[in-house]
C-alpha cells in the first residue's frame, strides 16, 4: 500500500534504498527511481507497464551532475543549460557507462534535465543520485499533474511526495542537438523559438525510431473515446452524453459537462489545465471527450501534439 506525505527526508531513503518514488515536478509528477540502479529503474517500467523500448529521462539537481553521466558535450549545451535550466527541456546526449542500458533502452544516449520545482532538486539532492523518471502514470495513459492523479492509476507506489499542482502541466520540451544545430523530439513548453535564440534549428527529417519519451502515436490517452474538435465531427456527435475541454468558450452549448481550461484563451493555461481537465472528464459520466483544437504555433505545437495522442486510436 503506497503512502503519501510531505517527508522529503522519507523519499529520498526510499529512492536510495531502490524503491520507488512519485514526485513532483514543474511539469508533470513523476516516478522516480535511482537512476544508477538497474533493478530499481526495472521496478517503473514494471509499475507503469512502460514497453522497455522507450527511454527514461535522468533528472538531476546541479549542472556539475551532467558530466558524470555523458561522455560529451560542447558549448552549445552549456549555453542552452545556462539559459533554460532549471526548467522543462530535456536534452538528448551521449551516456558514459555508469548509466545503465536499461535507463536508455540500451541506445548510446540519455535524455537529461534539471527540473524547476524545489520539492524535486532537494530530493534529488537529498538521495545523492541522479533520479530516472517517466510520467507517474500507467503508461499510455493521461498524465499527473497532482498526487491524487498519481493515487489513481499507481496505487502500489512505494511513496507519492504531494507537493500540490504542478505548474507547467505538460512534459519537458525534448531536443537532440546536431551538427547544424538542434532538433526537437517532442515539443513543450519551451518552444523553437525561445530555442532559435540560443542555437540554429536544423530542419533535416530526423529518425522515426523511439529515440526519447513521447515518440509514439498513441499516448496520454484518457480511458474514454476521445476527439479533437472540428465542423464535422460536431455535427455527429450527442452533446448532452459529451464532455469538452474548452477553451474558447464558442463551443460549450449543449454539452453534458465543460471544463474551461483558459479564462481568456491564454495557450499557457490551456496547457497546465489540459490533463486535469481530461482525468476529470474522465471520472465524469460521459460517453466521449471533446477537445478544443489551437493553432499549431509557439505552445499550441505542445498542446495539440499531447491533444492529436491522447485521441489516437489504432
Amino acid at each position: 500500500m503506497h503512502k503519501t506525505g510531505s517527508n522529503i527526508e522519507l523519499a529520498a531513503d526510499y529512492i536510495r534504498a531502490g524503491k520507488l518514488v512519485a514526485f513532483p515536478t514543474e511539469t508533470v509528477y513523476g516516478l522516480g527511481a535511482d537512476a544508477l540502479n538497474p533493478l530499481a529503474v526495472a521496478r517503473i517500467f514494471e509499475l507503469k507497464e512502460r514497453p522497455s523500448f522507450d527511454p527514461l529521462i535522468v533528472h538531476v539537481a546541479d549542472k556539475k551532475d551532467l558530466d558524470k553521466l555523458i561522455t560529451a558535450a560542447d558549448e552549445r549545451v552549456y549555453r542552452l543549460i545556462d539559459k533554460f535550466w532549471p526548467g522543462p527541456l530535456t536534452i538528448i546526449l551521449p551516456k558514459s557507462d555508469i548509466v545503465p542500458d536499461i535507463v536508455t533502452s540500451g541506445l548510446t544516449t540519455v535524455g537529461i534535465r534539471m527540473p524547476d520545482n524545489e520539492i524535486a532538486l532537494e530530493l534529488i539532492q537529498k538521495a545523492g543520485c541522479p533520479i530516472a523518471a517517466p510520467s507517474a502514470n500507467k503508461f499510455g495513459r493521461i498524465s499527473p499533474t497532482s498526487a491524487g492523479h498519481v493515487k489513481k492509476q499507481l496505487p502500489d507506489v512505494d511513496y507519492i511526495l504531494d507537493g500540490g499542482s504542478t505548474t507547467v502541466g505538460i512534459e519537458s520540451t525534448i531536443i537532440a542537438i546536431s551538427g547544424r544545430g538542434f532538433q526537437i523530439l517532442r515539443n513543450g513548453i519551451i518552444t523553437r523559438e525561445e530555442l532559435e535564440e540560443v542555437l540554429p534549428f536544423d530542419d533535416e527529417i530526423r529518425t522515426e525510431n523511439v529515440v526519447a519519451p513521447g515518440m509514439l502515436k498513441s499516448h496520454y490517452s484518457p480511458s474514454k473515446m476521445m476527439v479533437i474538435a472540428n465542423a464535422v465531427n460536431l455535427k455527429g456527435i450527442d452533446k448532452s452524453r459529451a464532455g469538452l475541454l474548452s477553451f474558447s468558450g464558442k463551443l460549450e452549448g449543449g454539452f453534458g459537462k465543460v471544463v474551461r481550461v483558459s479564462v481568456n484563451e491564454e495557450l499557457k493555461a490551456y496547457a497546465v489545465n489540459m490533463f486535469a481537465a481530461m482525468h476529470d472528464l474522465e471520472e465524469s459520466d460521459v460517453d466521449l471527450i471533446v477537445a478544443e483544437p489551437v493553432p499549431e504555433t509557439g505552445i499550441g505545437m505542445a498542446i495539440m501534439d499531447r491533444l492529436k495522442k491522447a485521441a489516437y486510436r489504432l
